[in-house]
């Protein structure tokens, strides 16, 4: 779940998608690629819009967009975004779509005030009731598995940001100096001067 996308999110959903193909076991002679089973980073995106359309739901693949043809691989990359989800919550439980049942489990599971909605979903929908009875039996070790795999979140995620604000900064100060530079030879300033007056 990510509350504040960053600039960089769709590169960070990309990388932990192709993680999460191919760390896949299909080594060994009785495997092959064929044993390849589809994999989906999906991203729970709340709080602000990341997209600029008011859909809440979009699906991402391997897509040639010149000729229109798919690879048809086996990663998605799914993205909800919760902030979208104003008109969809008013609609009756049975007229709602998957999708929109999943998406308003995930924002109001724990919102008191929302709790017969979400109640009339668990019944609706079997899969959304089987998830919320699994989150009450998660194991130990499942737990460490998820704990350890958010510590390299965080660490990749932190240093991710830093690269940025400092590439960002570089490429603002290098605006920067061009500016100086263009201004000083305006001012009828030699090359030697400005150079003389950047090494000071």
């Amino acid at each position: 779940m990510c509350f504040k996308p960053a600039a960089f999110e769709p590169v960070r959903l990309e990388f932990y998608a192709g993680k999460l193909f191919t760390g896949q076991d299909i080594k060994g002679m009785s495997k092959s690629y064929g044993n390849l089973k589809m994999a989906y980073q999906i991203a729970i995106l709340a709080k602000e819009r990341f997209f600029h359309d008011d859909i809440f739901f979009h699906t991402f693949e391997y897509y040639d967009p010149v000729n229109h043809v798919s690879l048809d691989g086996r990663s998605r990359i799914i993205t909800i975004e919760l902030s979208k989800l104003d008109k969809v919550v008013k609609k009756p439980t049975t007229e709602k779509s998957a999708q929109e049942q999943w998406a308003i489990f995930f924002r109001y599971c724990a919102d008191k005030k929302m709790r017969s909605k979400i109640n009339d979903i668990l019944e609706c929908e079997e899969g959304i009731a089987m998830a919320s009875e699994e989150l009450m039996t998660i194991s130990k070790d499942e737990i460490e598995r998820v704990r350890l795999m958010t510590e390299e979140k965080i660490e990749l995620d932190y240093q991710s940001y830093l690269a940025y604000a400092r590439n960002t900064g570089i490429q603002e100060g290098m605006e920067t100096g061009r500016q100086e530079i263009i201004e000083m030879l305006k001012n009828g300033k030699s090359p030697e001067e400005i150079i003389k007056e950047f090494e000071t």
